[in-house]
């Protein structure tokens, strides 16, 4: 289970950032055109806001988890969910939870 949480992971920052680094390219990092568009309609809505309850639950989740399992630099998650999204920075504290469980059971 551990590498498909590595594969999930490079793939929550690819796929995303294959539609954000063109629209970068177009309009440069427009918040307000960003934020027009993200709630553009009811179901471009509904997506965001669903992202964002995930996003605040891996603020939440995080750092509770990884102090309990004595995991360092937890901040890395935060910031790799703050800069793509939760696809990358939740399968990617999961690869390396599941990595200091393993070491801790042997």
């Amino acid at each position: 289970m551990q590498w498909l949480y590595l594969i999930a992971a490079i793939l929550g920052a690819v796929w995303p950032l294959s539609y954000f680094v063109p629209f970068l390219a177009a309009h440069g990092l427009d918040v307000p055109l960003i934020f027009s568009q993200l709630f553009q309609n009811n179901i471009s809505a509904f997506f965001a806001i669903d992202v964002f309850v995930s996003g605040l639950t891996i603020f939440l989740f995080v750092p509770s988890e990884g102090r309990r399992l004595g995991m360092k630099h937890l901040w890395v998650y935060i910031l790799c969910t703050l800069a793509v999204g939760g696809s990358l920075g939740l399968p990617l504290f999961l690869f390396f939870r599941e990595r200091k469980l393993r070491t801790d059971n042997k």
